[in-house]
């Protein structure tokens, strides 16, 4: 026989362990202060939210820009008020920063976070951030030459190889004119008399 029971002792057992697994997911993701507080060193050691900074000053420009193109007259309200406007928002900056920060906690471990800013604080560490760009753009160069240099290396091993396996083609000869040639009608169609 069928028990009634049975259907809502499922559901029961169901939403306990989805509340519990809700709980233990939530419990996952808070992080402790001191743990986003070296996830901020890290960020400030590496000046990972420096070019952040201009966002919300760009964006001003942008709008002061756009408003003026539709009404000329109004420029000195519109930088007055942009301005204003832009200068009010600049403490919401803040909470960009603790959105990176919890990135960087939910990414790496508050011991491995403080290793980070340790080295990108230490002199090896400056130096690896100042001269980074300049590998970069160096690195990158060397694989583009690398790239072309294989490429080419590749494309003539090929040749070499399929040309001891195909046979030889006859070359054009080089004292024939060409044959002239003249149109093909389309189906239906006659062709023009010369």
């Amino acid at each position: 026989m069928f028990s009634l029971n049975r259907p809502r002792r499922l559901i029961a057992v169901l939403a306990a362990t989805a509340l519990i697994a809700g709980a233990s997911l939530a419990a996952a993701q808070e992080i402790a202060e001191s743990h986003l507080k070296a996830a901020r060193a890290a960020i400030t050691s590496i000046h990972a939210t420096d070019e952040m900074d201009a966002i919300l000053p760009q964006a001003g420009q942008f709008l002061k820009v756009e408003l003026i193109q539709k009404d000329p007259n109004l420029e000195a309200d519109i930088v007055r008020i942009v301005d204003e406007q832009t200068l009010a928002m600049a403490p919401r900056r803040g909470d960009l920063e603790k959105e990176v920060a919890l990135a960087f906690a939910r990414a790496f471990s508050e011991q491995e976070l403080n290793e980070i800013a340790a080295f990108h604080s230490s002199p090896t560490g400056q130096k690896f951030l100042a001269d980074s760009p300049i590998v970069g753009r160096e690195v990158s160069k060397a694989v583009e030459i690398w790239q072309r240099g294989i490429a080419r290396d590749l494309s003539q091993a090929v040749a070499k190889e399929l040309a001891s396996v195909a046979p030889q083609q006859p070359a054009p000869a080089q004292d024939a004119a060409p044959a002239a040639e003249t149109p093909a009608a389309a189906p239906g169609l006659v062709a023009p008399k010369p």
